[in-house]
């Protein structure tokens, strides 16, 4: 896909990766990008389009949708991790956030913003991952599994609309720079990194982009050694529970 010329919707695009995907693309040359935040006024980039956006609330999602029907490619960066151990107190409540938004909110803007990428000839649908789609991290248990569940839901997607000409990529990374690994002590990748690789792929053919080294490690690994990744994991977490 051409960057260039091409009208573009970024969920939670209000910082972070978000904020890098909205200045990449306008550095790239699209000729709109619609940044999606629940505070419209907190988009910095003042080239963007600010739209409100809840992606756990259908109204909203719905309103973006209407307002937004030129949109060829959309960003489903929106997420939220709350760094769980499954037995941790109160682990129920991070999981269910989690899952409304890292599951149920992407799900429900791919299905607000399928037909529209049909009927403007196919486009690209860009689903934000992680590398803890493939391997589960004891860590951040939750947020795995909630990341393992959009790894499927992309899959799915990208079956289910390639016959309306609509391309649906994943994007893979490891610990990203950003608010929300700020608590976490393990080298970051740049969300700008993340952004251009993500943009490199969409140029190419890629339907999966491996955006830092920790990915590709991970990538590789859990589709030639997962026992290998689980024992990783499983030392991990002795080590620092001992």
């Amino acid at each position: 896909m051409e960057i260039n010329g091409s009208v573009a919707f970024v969920t939670g695009a209000n910082r972070g990766l978000g904020s890098s995907y909205v200045d990449a693309l306008l550095a790239a040359g699209a000729s709109k990008v619609y940044a999606g935040a629940r505070n419209p006024k907190s988009i910095r980039n003042l080239r963007a389009c600010p739209v409100k956006l809840d992606v756990t609330s259908p109204g909203i999602v719905a309103a973006a949708a209407a307002a937004c029907s030129d949109v060829t490619l959309l960003i489903n960066n929106a997420g939220v991790m709350t760094s769980a151990a499954l037995l941790a107190p109160a682990v129920e409540a991070g999981m269910r956030l989690e899952m409304e938004v890292n599951v149920y909110g992407v799900l429900a803007m791919i299905r607000a913003f399928a037909p529209i990428l049909k009927r403007n000839g196919g486009g690209i649908l860009v689903n934000v991952l992680s590398s803890v789609s493939l391997v589960t991290s004891p860590f951040n248990a939750t947020y795995s599994a909630s990341k393992h569940a959009a790894h499927a839901i992309t899959e799915a997607a990208r079956i289910q609309l390639r016959g309306q000409g609509t391309r649906v990529v994943g994007v893979y990374a490891g610990f990203i720079d950003t608010d929300m690994t700020a608590g976490i002590d393990a080298p970051k990748t740049s969300p700008r990194q993340v952004a251009d690789r993500t943009l490199e792929g969409l140029r190419g053919s890629q339907d999966n982009v491996l955006a830092d080294e920790r990915a590709e490690y991970i990538w590789n690994n859990a589709h030639t050694n997962r026992a290998f990744l689980a024992e990783r994991m499983q030392l991990a977490w002795d080590l620092k529970n001992t």
